[in-house]
């Protein structure tokens, strides 16, 4: 189902609301530093105060990782479609158009060919901001392709997820992407090519499910939460008091779910030596 994770409950320590009852979007929500947008794009989007990761837009993200003007974009034109006719509120195809308008993309995530510190890859993001980062048949599509194109190129895949999970207005068609982009991995790991997963926060549920999980490395930036449910989901259903580190990167780390975090800083130079590594061993 699409995610209704309200991230700042589920893995920040809280907010400080605004004269008009609302926090300010460049407000740290650990320590409570305000921010100009030009002072967080010097930082990555990291707090220089306390460390705390601000999200990243999908292209935002590219600008971060890849070589300047190195990625080429695959696929625009795809388009989530309505085969459910789906409706709750309102109709899914205005919730589509909504995400667009909002956001200028065409689906939740963004694919194509790019450079990370000179070395060739192919690299798909996702962005939260569309629908929660929810994995319909597009995205499902996207990713799959992104796969074929690694493997016809003989070239890593590196994938930054960000999502709530499978997107509940496509019904069994989204679920149906968990098993199609495992299968594009496999077939990815048979021509030798490798995935490198990046976890940002959040990644949760269908997408953690699938591909997110099935990395020759996984890495997570500081304190993202990467877990099938929230951990207010969890202790609500279980009754029991959880650890403070429930499901956060760190957690992971230490169950051995993640080889790596890494903080944005460091992520492009880190991200390099891993493709230099795989690169030469092919």
């Amino acid at each position: 189902m699409e995610s209704r994770i309200d991230v700042t409950v589920e893995n920040r320590e809280g907010e400080r609301a605004e004269g008009d009852g609302k926090r300010h979007p460049n407000t740290c929500p650990r320590c409570h530093s305000h921010y100009r947008d030009d002072e967080l794009e010097q930082t990555l989007r990291v707090c220089p105060q306390c460390g705390h990761h601000f999200p990243v837009r999908a292209r935002e993200r590219i600008a971060q990782l890849a070589d300047r003007g190195t990625f080429a974009e695959e696929d625009a034109g795809l388009r989530s479609a309505d085969p459910l006719s789906f409706f709750d509120l309102r109709a899914y195809t205005d919730r589509l158009a909504e995400a667009e308008v909002a956001t200028g993309l065409g689906d939740a995530l963004i694919a194509g060919a790019a450079a990370i510190e000179r070395r060739p890859c192919e690299l798909a993001v996702m962005d939260f901001a569309f629908m929660g980062g929810s994995m319909g048949s597009t995205v499902g599509e996207k990713f799959a392709r992104a796969c074929d194109r690694a493997a016809s190129r003989q070239v890593p895949l590196v994938s930054v997820t960000a999502s709530g999970g499978a997107r509940m207005q496509e019904g069994i068609l989204s679920l149906m992407q968990l098993p199609k982009t495992v299968c594009a991995v496999d077939e990815l790991r048979e021509a030798r090519c490798a995935l490198i997963s990046i976890m940002t926060h959040p990644t949760t549920a269908g997408v953690l499910a699938s591909f997110a999980s099935l990395g020759d490395v996984i890495v997570s930036e500081p304190g993202a939460l990467l877990a099938f449910t929230g951990p207010r989901v969890v202790q609500q259903t279980t009754r029991e008091k959880l650890p403070d580190d429930f499901g956060l990167a760190e957690s992971n780390s230490r169950f051995g779910h993640v080889d790596a975090i890494v903080p944005r800083a460091e992520l492009r130079p880190f991200v390099g030596r891993l493709l230099a590594m795989f690169l030469q061993a092919q």
